[in-house]
């Protein structure tokens, strides 16, 4: 893999940019080779949760970059755009639009895929789908051949030029991760999914790590808390009030925290950790919500489940 870099890491700014503009927001601009790799790039920037869009003529990237004044995209870390090149108006359009945005205040950072022809031919052959440049007449290495000659000049002006040939789904996955995850304010990628669930109906298959909090102060067997659950403060301060609990606590998050970067940095997208006690209504309840709240705190994206919680 070969993989060029302009002198420019980050997108300039020009000195009158609104807070709002490239500093706080970047736009990226993917684009290159159809089968380098294109749509594995866009998914990764939408797990950094920047709003992402492909196919959308280069006239319209204006437009897509005002959605990051709008309450629809507030909370996005920025704009991904993929462009579908095919268009025999593309580099006069895109110029155009890189303009516009100038004067906008944004400077967006282009990003170019490529891989070997015949790399690229094989990729093709196992997707069995034809290459947007082949029409009657034309096979796919020449069709191939044709599209890097008339992209000739948008690789030019990329600030970046990553080769795919070596690269499965998962090494293009970490490369965009490791070099656009923001050192100043970590954006993870990998999502977490918690689940708590009672062990008499049964351990969660999908979970990735299974938790058993069995040995914990059970609230059950406490009259006024029985018909609570562990989204009570009653109750998380009962499973919390022995040594045993508020360490198990401390030790599980400070685990999951060392765990979590780790997987982050392999390209893992998604890792979903149970956390089980004898109904699943109490004690796994207000471990998954301790949990939950201090992952959130470090800013990882996190859905919770409380799977038997009605039924414990």
């Amino acid at each position: 893999m070969t993989d060029h870099s302009s002198p420019a890491e980050k997108p300039s700014v020009p000195a009158d940019a609104s807070p709002a503009s490239a500093a706080d927001k970047p736009v990226f601009i993917i684009t290159g080779l159809s089968g380098a790799g294109k749509s594995t790039v866009l998914h990764v920037f939408e797990d950094l949760r920047l709003f992402t869009a492909d196919g959308v003529p280069p006239g319209l990237l204006p437009e897509m970059v005002r959605l990051l004044h709008s309450s629809s995209v507030e909370r996005s870390n920025g704009v991904a755009i993929g462009f579908d090149q095919r268009r025999s108006e593309f580099m006069a359009e895109l110029e155009q639009a890189l303009h516009r945005l100038s004067g906008m205040g944004f400077r967006p950072h282009i990003i170019y895929l490529e891989a070997d022809p015949v790399v690229i031919m094989r990729r093709y052959a196992t997707t069995r789908r034809p290459h947007p440049f082949e029409r009657e007449g034309v096979g796919l290495e020449q069709a191939v051949r044709e599209e890097m000659e008339r992209l000739a000049p948008l690789r030019e002006m990329a600030d970046k030029i990553i080769d795919t040939s070596a690269y499965s789904i998962h090494d293009l996955r970490r490369v965009i991760q490791r070099r656009w995850t923001s050192r100043e304010e970590r954006l993870h990628a990998i999502k977490v999914n918690l689940v708590s669930f009672g062990f008499k109906y049964g351990v969660p298959r999908e979970a990735d790590l299974v938790f058993d909090l069995r040995f914990l102060p059970n609230p059950y067997f406490v009259e006024d808390l029985r018909p609570l659950t562990g989204k009570d403060k009653a109750v998380a301060a009962y499973v919390f009030s022995e040594a045993a609990g508020k360490e198990f606590k401390k030790r599980l998050i400070d685990f999951v925290s060392f765990l979590l970067p780790l997987y982050d940095a392999e390209g893992r997208y998604r890792i979903t950790i149970a956390l089980g006690c004898t109904g699943g209504k109490h004690r796994s309840v207000a471990m998954t919500e301790a949990l939950a709240r201090a992952l959130k705190r470090q800013d990882y994206v996190v859905s919770v489940e409380h799977r038997h919680m009605e039924l414990g």
